[in-house]
């Protein structure tokens, strides 16, 4: 019986096309050829050598001399280059981790080092992220570490709380634990969100961490259900009700910070890896607990006020990895708050500024401090509550079909001198967003105006009656301020989308959002 006998080529015994076989020159290998640890061997040929294969047409597709190749893979950490020693290709580590076959301890602790930072490294960070990625997550393990541990010393006291009190008003609690303290706090979830739900892409910062606040009182609240016990079920209520608009907000933003980090867009791969943090940080503050726990075992006294002592410390270190690693967040979405100090810093100093400076700008702002800026500008509606300027009166009516955005000025209280005075822009339904951009930019140069003529402008606008030569210097303004919007926008635009901004829409909160309508009668 004949049987055929299949055999697999080995990768270094190919034969070569006829046209590009070598001729069978002796080829030297040294020793150190295979395995080495610098990258900036340069590609060894004859010089002859390579006339002739130009000349016979083969160019750089002839196959060279023994030496290395001009390609390096990187994978898992590991750096490893082609190398071709006359007669096969090996792939060789050129990282300085194949080129010693001897007994070195030194060099097999730093290899083992090496590769359990490559692990922790590609467990814990995306491939590709922005480069503030890893700062943000040294402050998020920290905010979660003592959060997670705060969460498991209050669960304890309120254990601690239903122990203490009557045992007749166990199955009551119980009965009434659904209804109260998980029933209203996810309802309490469902209104809050309704009502601020343009705000988590407006004001995200400020509302993630004003609610961080609230989460961490929700815990100190937990922590006085021992001291009243008789207050167990509206204790739990109330600080469940926080605990459930913390987690609202949390969840509600969480996708856009990730979206800030995935600079390719691998949102998927950001979002699971935040995950993978949160529960390795939160095992870690659970382990920070226990420990704390079993150092006070032996004395009931102490464990009891272990909590009050601990909660200070822990709360104020958790609010300190939230509000850090906010400052690492760098949105490319455009508000009206970023897009007004991209467009303010455009008319002082003549260029946009990168989402990171912006970021550093804008800040938190939990108090909501910048509104009180000299002649602020605000979008929207002129209100019914407001003083309306004469000014602002003939600007409307020199409203056209063909704007789609007018300007105005509007006072707030108090007398014409000592009252509050805003720049407010007015959008028409329709308005796009290089109108948004047009209004607001010549919003920035009317403002720019004012303040240089600080002096002359509070006289004309704090007179009980304006005169006609103040109606002409406004309108003026407003004409000036306009051609020099024009003149700009379309470069300020294109700087925008250069700089990386997500330009396509600008994202309005609910009363910015209001639009008038244009009747022509």
């Amino acid at each position: 019986m004949q049987s055929t006998r299949y055999t697999t080529p080995h990768p270094c015994r190919f034969r070569l096309p006829r046209q590009l076989r070598e001729p069978r020159t002796p080829i030297s290998r040294k020793p150190g050829l295979i395995a080495t640890s610098s990258l900036r061997t340069p590609l060894h040929s004859d010089p002859e050598e390579d006339k002739l294969r130009e000349e016979k047409g083969f160019g750089p597709t002839s196959l060279p001399a023994a030496g290395k190749l001009p390609v390096v893979i990187r994978k898992s950490g590991r750096v490893s280059r082609y190398v071709w020693d006359g007669g096969c290709l090996r792939l060789v580590s050129v990282d300085g981790g194949a080129a010693s076959f001897g007994l070195d301890f030194d060099g097999g602790v730093r290899e083992l080092g090496r590769a359990c930072r490559v692990f922790v490294r590609d467990f814990f960070i995306p491939k590709r992220v922005s480069a503030t990625y890893l700062d943000y997550v040294k402050w998020k393990l920290l905010h979660r570490v003592f959060s997670s541990a705060l969460q498991v010393l209050a669960t304890q006291a309120m254990f601690r709380a239903i122990g203490i009190g009557y045992s007749r008003s166990l199955p009551s609690a119980a009965a009434l634990n659904w209804v109260l303290k998980d029933g209203l706090g996810r309802l309490s979830r469902c209104i809050y969100t309704a009502s601020l739900a343009s705000a988590f892409d407006t004001n995200l910062k400020r509302v993630r961490f004003s609610t961080s606040v609230i989460f961490s009182l929700s815990i100190g609240v937990e922590l006085l259900t021992p001291v009243f016990p008789q207050y167990f079920l509206l204790l739990a209520s109330i600080a469940n009700i926080a605990k459930q608009i913390s987690l609202a907000c949390y969840l509600a933003t969480g996708s856009a910070v990730h979206r800030s980090f995935a600079v390719a867009d691998n949102l998927g791969e950001v979002s699971a890896k935040a995950q993978i943090q949160s529960v390795c940080f939160d095992n870690l503050g659970l382990m920070l607990a226990a420990l704390l726990n079993m150092s006070f075992k032996n004395n009931q006294r102490l464990l009891a006020a272990l909590p009050f002592v601990v909660y200070p410390i822990f709360a104020a270190l958790d609010l300190l990895g939230i509000y850090q690693g906010l400052k690492y967040v760098h949105l490319q979405t455009l508000t009206k708050d970023r897009l007004e100090i991209i467009l303010n810093t455009w008319t002082e100093f003549g260029y946009v500024p990168s989402p990171a400076e912006v970021s550093k700008r804008e800040g938190i702002d939990i108090f909501n401090t910048k509104s009180k800026d000299f002649w602020p500008i605000r979008i929207g509606s002129l209100g019914t509550k407001v003083q309306i300027p004469k000014l602002s009166l003939l600007a409307i009516k020199s409203v056209n079909s063909k704007d789609y955005y007018f300007i105005c000025l509007e006072t707030f209280g108090g007398s014409a001198r000592t009252a509050e005075q805003n720049i407010l822009l007015c959008l028409r339904e329709g308005a796009g967003t290089s109108d948004v951009i047009m209004g607001l930019l010549q919003a920035c140069y009317i403002r720019k105006a004012l303040i240089q003529n600080k002096n002359r402008w509070e006289r004309i606008l704090g007179a009980s009656d304006v005169s006609d030569s103040g109606f002409k210097e406004w309108f003026r303004l407003a004409e000036d301020s306009k051609q020099s919007a024009e003149r700009s926008v379309r470069t300020v635009s294109d700087q925008i989308a250069t700089m990386g901004w997500a330009a396509k829409n600008i994202l309005l909160s609910t009363r910015e959002q209001a639009r008038y309508s244009f009747i022509d009668d």
